[in-house]
């Protein structure tokens, strides 16, 4: 297979400006429109749906509490909570998979550290991961060789989360190698990665730096103090409305606990999207208190 041009790479990667139809797009608007009330969902994939370490388990007041803002909330959202080295995950609302857009970027800044700890490749991974920067990350993929050899080294990281969470290995996300960042991952894949991300070898500079996002990108999530997380967003190609999640490791009392959060408003728009995540991460921030998280396997 032939290595993949940067004009590929990027177009997989980028979040805020995306290349849309070879043209660049990006959308603001804000609304603040109600939605018709709707009933609230609990979901898991059905992968996840096989696996009995997996079921879900539902702390009654937060469920009570999503249910609702979500009957509030003018889009589609979703969250997934699993604490650290735990067995089981929590699935909320009635946004479940799409593409990953920047959040892809952790697993591939893990793999270009395990190949390289050049100083070069150390910038680029802060660029990547703090302000997340395409450029740097496109640089980060080429570092790893071959387009193939590439996708090799990002999903074996993956594979590592899953067979961590799972005990076996087994590409349950599977990288898109053509256009990285068009990888669909599912909240509940995402949240199980997240899960066993500080647990896995060569990962302590890529968390660390997950606490350092530029205030600009620190909606959702980054309205919790000490939480480590990464960002991701863009618009669908055919209709333009903005798709933007993240996840990342919350302290709690007795441990971490890794949360997943992604949102489609119905206006479309990425700040009336990132909105919807600042509403879930604040009720997630109200019952963090009864939360349980989690620590590594020794």
């Amino acid at each position: 297979m032939k290595s993949i041009g940067r004009a590929a790479v990027a177009r997989g990667l980028l979040c805020g400006v995306v290349l849309v139809s070879a043209a660049l797009a990006t959308s603001c608007a804000m609304a603040d429109a109600p939605a018709a009330v709707r009933a609230p969902t609990v979901a898991v994939s059905s992968d996840d749906a096989r696996r009995p370490n997996l079921s879900i388990m539902r702390p009654d007041s937060l469920t009570a509490g999503f249910t609702q803002l979500q009957a509030q909330l003018p889009g589609k959202v979703g969250m997934a909570l699993m604490p650290v080295g735990g067995e089981r995950m929590t699935i909320y609302g009635d946004w479940t998979t799409g593409i990953a857009w920047s959040t892809i970027k952790v697993p591939l800044a893990v793999a270009a550290l395990r190949h390289d700890q050049d100083r070069s490749i150390f910038e680029m991974v802060r660029a990547a991961i703090t302000v997340s920067d395409n450029d740097a990350a496109a640089d980060l993929w080429y570092s790893l060789g071959t387009g193939r050899q590439a996708a090799a080294a990002v999903q074996q990281v993956l594979d590592e989360a899953d067979a961590a969470a799972v005990g076996e290995y087994g590409p349950h996300t599977e990288l898109d190698h053509t256009s990285f960042g068009s990888t669909e991952w599912s909240l509940a894949n995402q949240v199980r990665f997240a899960s066993r991300l500080p647990c896995l070898a060569g990962t302590e500079l890529v968390t660390e730096l997950m606490g350092e996002i530029t205030p600009e990108q620190s909606w959702g999530l980054g309205l919790l103090d000490g939480t480590e997380f990464k960002g991701g967003w863009g618009p669908d190609d055919d209709t333009g409305v903005y798709t933007v999640r993240q996840f990342g490791l919350v302290p709690v009392g007795s441990g971490l606990l890794a949360v997943a959060l992604a949102a489609q408003a119905d206006s479309g728009s990425f700040t009336d999207t990132t909105a919807l995540l600042d509403r879930m991460a604040m009720l997630l921030a109200r019952h963090l208190p009864e939360l349980r998280g989690g620590v590594c396997p020794r």
